[in-house]
């Protein structure tokens, strides 16, 4: 006879007379050891995209804040004539997206190596920066694609050991599966605990980095025409 009671911990299964928890640290003990290492691989995975996650919200918050500083400065000494000054704003504003690519534009510039020089110098800086600001993201769509499938094999496992027990027990029926199907069924959640988050913020982040990458485009179009026009005085 197999009795069910739910209790605030989760549901409890009586089984001759041994009581068997479906809450984490109990479903941790009735574990395999591929199964645990499997959870232990995910939870790695998990703690490393929540680091990528922290580490590029706060470059992106950072880029933003300074950009917006930046920009109105810039435009006021670039109107001003003053280059060096706006050299000078840009390497104050290190972490700004827009302060990188600029900067280096005006470094060209101010070298007297000519317009198409300083265009490529821009164009250099905008694909290092783009590569900077796309750090680690790349990692969140391998866990977000890979996850499920290290859940799943945690889950053939779990099977595996279901199928064992019945063998075992030489029994059918829940109790002689409980176990097995609960660890697998477990191994899966986490698996998808790990994904949905990873994928989330990939979307997000790349969203983000497309934002930045019009901004600095219109931003180095808009220093190659003011370059134009300074030559042509």
């Amino acid at each position: 006879m197999l009795t069910a009671k739910l209790f605030p911990l989760g549901l409890w299964l009586l089984q001759q007379g041994e009581v068997i928890a479906f809450d984490p640290i109990s479903m941790w003990r009735l574990m395999g050891w591929p199964a645990r290492l499997v959870v232990v691989l995910l939870f790695v995975m998990s703690a490393w995209s929540i680091g990528v996650m922290i580490d590029r919200f706060i470059a992106f918050s950072t880029a933003r804040k300074q950009s917006r500083q930046f920009a109105p400065l810039v435009a006021g000494a670039l109107k001003d004539g003053k280059i060096d000054e706006a050299i000078s704003i840009a390497d104050h504003n290190k972490h700004s997206h827009l302060a990188k690519v600029v900067g280096a534009g005006l470094q060209e510039f101010k070298g007297d190596q000519g317009v198409e020089s300083s265009q490529r110098a821009l164009e250099r800086a905008a694909a290092i920066v783009h590569a900077e600001l796309k750090r680690g993201i790349g990692g969140l769509a391998t866990i977000g694609a890979t996850a499920p499938f290290v859940g799943l094999f945690g889950t053939v496992v779990g099977i595996i050991n279901a199928f064992q027990g019945i063998a075992q027990a030489k029994a059918t029926g829940l109790a002689a599966v409980a176990g097995g199907i609960a660890e697998a069924l477990v191994v899966t959640a986490v698996g998808l605990f790990v994904a949905v988050p990873a994928v989330w913020m990939f979307n997000y982040f790349t969203g983000k980095v497309e934002s930045f990458d019009v901004e600095m485009d219109n931003s180095s179009s808009e220093l190659i025409d003011y370059f134009i026009k300074r030559v042509g005085k």
